[in-house]
């Protein structure tokens, strides 16, 4: 079994002792860099009550304070199933360049799981989405900007 293959299968192995602790829905990912495991997690909304707690948001959450640092350059994270967008987008913010995963967003959809309307909406413009949006901007958001760029020790992220 080639190593994708044995990381893969640790993510499933951490989503089912995450469902068999009712911590979440069926949901595991790893995060691995040079070979070795440097974050774990599993889907824990149901026992954190917390609906961001999605198992790759978790690995990345275990990885950064393990490494103490938000960028996880040269990783790669291996999920169960294919990430929401939310979790897709935690994996580009912590610089993970790598993703496989095993089943997609339409067995997600089977099962129950919204993965695949979110990709729908979020594809759509805010005004055609199903959420109202509405932007409505106030003098005070430019002075925070304008503090912000002032910031000689700022740091990018």
């Amino acid at each position: 079994m080639n190593a994708h293959k044995i990381f893969l299968q640790m993510a499933v192995e951490e989503a089912a002792a995450g469902i068999r602790a009712r911590d979440g829905g069926p949901f595991g990912a790893i995060v691995v860099r040079d070979g070795k495991v440097i974050g774990r997690g599993h889907n824990c909304v149901l026992s954190s009550n917390d609906p961001t707690a999605h198992a790759e948001i978790s690995a990345i959450r275990n990885a950064c304070a393990l490494e103490k640092n938000p960028h996880l350059t040269g990783a790669t994270l291996y999920s169960n199933f294919e990430p929401c967008p939310m979790c897709l987008a935690a994996i580009y913010w912590a610089d993970i360049r790598h993703l496989y995963f095993c089943s997609d967003r339409e067995k997600a959809s089977d099962i129950g799981f919204m993965d695949r309307q979110l990709y729908e909406e979020f594809a759509r413009l805010p005004g055609q989405r199903e959420m109202n949006t509405t932007q409505i901007g106030i003098p005070e958001m430019d002075l925070l900007l304008e503090e912000w760029k002032g910031l000689e020790d700022k740091i990018i992220y």
